[in-house]
């Protein structure tokens, strides 16, 4: 597998208090089985979909119990160099880049707005073995408040190109990786209650997503919106038994057509 462009998102974790529950969970309604904790690394543990390393869970850190929530990773060549963008351009660096076994090198940093997330320069560990397909990562979107601060901050630190949808209903921007759109921004609409922060909400892939709804439920998850049909598929927001937000989406069931966007100079 090739290392991905810089700013591509390339593994996403989350930190579970009761790490036996969080795997409980995501194995019913994502189908995920699971690896060998290791102690080495502070019982990080992956998590397979169909053999393939789709994402990971962990204890929490210290003092960071019950704050559950997933982490996106962003590709970069040199972690370093993007701490230092980060700084810059008005981020905040919340974890110096830091060397992991002969995996890679971490960072962990938050965007002028506020949303967490993590830069990954891979080695060993290259990220993601299986993405777009049932139980793995298919899509992100960092939602925010001040669009005018989280947009020239990406632009700036990971090159990204940026197309502005044109729809009315909502202000969506997608930012491009050699043509490709590898992420996306959204601002909050007034359905967002005022304590919701800037966070960065990752999708999963499922076959079904009613299927996917049934089981998050009926295993002590929160149905946040959804089910909706859309252009980009079937979807709905989740909130798991630790109040971790993601998304699951049946990308093959899609209603209407996709809106057009325009290109941000």
């Amino acid at each position: 597998m090739a290392v991905r462009p810089e700013g591509t998102p390339c593994w996403a974790d989350a930190m579970f208090t009761d790490l036996e529950a969080a795997k409980i969970f995501y194995g019913e309604v994502l189908g995920w089985t699971f690896g060998e904790s290791s102690s080495e690394y502070g019982r990080y543990t992956q998590a397979y979909a169909d053999g393939k390393a789709v994402a990971a869970v962990v204890p929490p850190m210290p003092g960071q119990e019950g704050q559950s929530q997933w982490c996106l990773y962003l590709a970069s060549p040199d972690a370093a160099a993007t701490a230092r963008r980060i700084g810059e351009q008005g981020g905040e660096v919340l974890m110096e880049p830091m060397r992991v076994g002969d995996f890679g090198t971490m960072c962990l940093a938050r965007e002028p707005s506020g949303a967490v997330f993590g830069v990954w320069q891979a080695d060993a560990h290259e990220g993601f073995e299986a993405t777009g397909v049932p139980g793995a990562y298919c899509w992100a979107e960092l939602v925010t408040r001040e669009p005018e601060r989280t947009d020239p901050f990406l632009t700036s630190v990971f090159g990204y190109t940026a197309k502005q949808l044109q729809d009315d209903a909502i202000d969506f921007r997608e930012f491009h990786v050699g043509g490709e759109a590898v992420l996306g921004r959204m601002k909050m609409t007034d359905d967002f209650p005022p304590e919701v922060p800037s966070y960065v909400n990752v999708y999963f892939m499922v076959p079904d997503c009613d299927t996917a709804v049934a089981a998050a439920t009926e295993h002590g998850g929160v149905l946040r919106f959804g089910p909706m049909d859309s252009p980009f598929g079937r979807f709905a927001s989740l909130t798991d038994p630790q109040g971790a937000h993601f998304t699951v989406i049946d990308a093959t069931t899609t209603q209407g057509e996709k809106p057009g966007s325009k290109e941000i100079p």
